[in-house]
Parts: structure tokens; sequence; C-alpha cells
């Protein structure tokens, strides 16, 4: 890789808030396009799920994922409300960020769409009527739950859905640099690049 090929500024202060745009510019495909407000707490949901100790349960000296059927019976059992909104926002965020992102690795075992979206959704449902802030977030995941589902994927996936002009932009990179790095991205793009396009 050249030493001198320039690179693209860093502009985002957190992963959260680097979620949170590609959520909302994903989220600008759908009519009416979800609230920003979700957007920005999905946002958060990933960036926590991105450190393992807030996904895994450490349970007989290991590390390992708390079925959300556990949840959902310990939120049941909860002592007071309080308790059981944060049993439940635990049950309900992890079904979308496990339904999202890992949806191959459980059809394998059996487990369809189908159960993230009807954990995932009556959990939120009961938040949006009980918690005690951003009940218009939940009530939002709880209503259209499999688009959210859908949003969290694209947001996640290496794969970029670039703009014509953002295309256009790295190519003229690659034309400037020559950098292989862009030259792979365009490739994946469908882009067939040969050296003697470049200038010299």
């Amino acid at each position: 890789m050249r030493s001198d090929s320039p690179q693209l500024p860093i502009t985002e202060t957190s992963l959260s808030s680097y979620f949170s745009k590609r959520l909302n510019r994903y989220a600008e495909r759908f009519r009416p396009p979800p609230h920003e407000d979700t957007c920005w707490y999905l946002g958060t949901v990933l960036e926590r799920f991105g450190r393992s100790e807030e996904l895994f349960a450490y349970q007989d000296g290991q590390m390992m994922l708390r079925p959300l059927a556990l949840l959902y019976s310990d939120a049941i059992e909860a002592d007071n409300t309080r308790e059981r909104c944060l049993l439940l926002q635990q049950l309900g965020d992890m079904a979308l960020f496990l339904g999202a992102l890992f949806p191959d690795r459980f059809t394998r075992h059996g487990i369809l769409q189908d159960y993230f979206v009807g954990m995932g959704g009556s959990a939120y449902d009961y938040l949006a009527d009980n918690a005690r802030s951003n009940r218009h977030i939940f009530a939002e995941l709880a209503n259209t739950f499999t688009r959210m589902l859908e949003m969290v994927a694209n947001a996640c996936s290496r794969k970029q859905s670039l703009t014509t002009e953002e295309v256009l932009l790295l190519y003229q990179r690659w034309l400037n640099t020559g950098d292989p790095l862009i030259e792979k991205q365009l490739q994946v793009l469908g882009i067939e690049l040969s050296g003697n396009e470049r200038m010299q």
C-alpha cells in the first residue's frame, strides 16, 4: 500500500454515532421512516453489545448467551415493574441484535425469525406501556420489529450501499492513488479496473 495515499478522516466520535448514522441512512428507504430517536436507540444497542460482557452472561464458570426464554421467565418473576422493565429491555435488545446479525446460526438450530419477532416485539410492547422513559421508541420497535431487524442487519453489513456520487469519488481516489484497498472496494461493487486507467 502506498504510504502517501490520502485516508478518509474518521468523523465519528463513538460506535453508537457510527451505527446511528448508518441506521438513519438506511431508514430513508422506508415510508414513513423510523423516528430519529429510534435510530439513536438502536445505535446505542449495537455499541453496547459490541462489548462481550454486555451480551454474554457468566454462568457455571464460562461466558455464555442467556437464552431469551430464561430472560422472559426472569422478567415474569421480577419483584417490581422497574426490574421487569430492565429485564424485558435486555430481552428485546438481545432478540433484535441476535435476530438481525445471526439468523442463519439460529435457523440451523430450528429457531426461526418469528421467535425473535415474538420475543422482542412482546418485550418492547410491554415497555411501551410501562417504561419510565423512551416509550415512543419502544412502541415503534414493537410495532415494526421485522423492519428493525432488517435495518440493524443492513447497518452492520460489510456490504455498504454507496450512492453514485460516493462510488465516483471512490473511483477518483483510486485513479489518483492506486490504493489496492480502494481497488478491492470497487471490485466488490462490481467495477472491473485495469492499471492503464490510472492517471500518470
